[in-house]
């Protein structure tokens, strides 16, 4: 029926089928025989408008009919459209175009910088959706002011073994200073290794983790709050690894807190 509607210059033929149902019929179908369609099935299966590779998602963002001889809107798809599914073989295009939908308006270093994160994220996971964009260009954009920048987190735990942590925190200057520490848990034990290198006292006064995707490879996002001097900070990390979201979440805090006493210093310089 499609080639016929796809090809009726060539064929010459028409139908009077109504093809737009063509979606819905088919689910139907499947619901009352109880089998399923097959993702790869043309015309009406899941993957059928779907695309990952990094070339395929260029051409169908400059040209949809480059890869698509029919449009979706013709069978009844719900997307009406192409969809761009990204992973590890997605490009920087398909990845700019789908935050853009989102609503983000990066620059070339924030997207240079949130295209690096994503890339490595989708080592990680075989599918990346909106959720986990969102919490990737978060924990990004956080990052721009960084005065130390978490190098390297590796764990230790069980539970016959004492939770042991090897972190490297890269220092303002660019050098790296590497240290280890022992806790009451892995998490712990990052913190304390994170303050053997940077000598900032405070106090953990709050530590939520959730799931940003449903999943065995979800990332998870951590919300922490630190306090000193008075003052409340608060810092997220995400990541597939919650303890290294953690650490994430407290490099977030403590360089807040930097920040803020940084300034507060300069003000009381300039008005003395």
């Amino acid at each position: 029926v499609m080639a016929m509607k796809t090809r009726r210059d060539f064929l010459g033929v028409e139908t009077n089928i109504r093809t737009p149902e063509l979606y819905r019929t088919s689910r139907l179908v499947a619901d009352l025989t109880g089998m399923s369609v097959q993702p790869n099935k043309a015309i009406v299966g899941a993957n059928s408008f779907r695309h990952q590779s990094g070339i395929h998602q260029d051409g169908i963002l400059k040209m949809r009919e480059t890869y698509e001889i029919m449009d979706a809107k013709d069978i009844g798809w719900p997307s009406g459209g192409a969809e761009i599914v990204l992973g590890k073989v997605s490009g920087r295009h398909g990845f700019k175009a789908r935050l853009e939908e989102l609503g983000y308006e990066l620059t070339e270093e924030e997207l240079s910088r949130a295209f690096m994160a994503f890339k490595d994220l989708a080592d990680k996971k075989a599918e990346i959706d909106d959720r986990d964009l969102e919490a990737l260009v978060a924990d990004k954009l956080r990052t721009t002011a960084e005065t130390y920048r978490l190098d390297f987190v590796q764990v230790s735990c069980g539970d016959h073994a004492s939770p042991t942590a090897t972190v490297r925190v890269i220092l303002p200057d660019g050098s790296i200073r590497g240290d280890a520490a022992v806790g009451t848990g892995p998490v712990d034990a990052v913190y304390r290794a994170i303050n053997r290198i940077i000598d900032i006292p405070n106090e953990l006064t709050e530590f939520s983790v959730k799931s940003v995707t449903e999943g065995i490879d979800a990332q998870g996002e951590v919300t922490i709050r630190v306090e000193t001097n008075g003052r409340s900070y608060v810092g997220r990390g995400a990541d597939t690894d919650i303890i290294v979201a953690s650490a994430k979440a407290y490099m977030n805090a403590l360089n807040r807190m930097l920040a803020v006493e940084r300034r507060r210093d300069t003000e009381v310089r300039t008005n003395p």
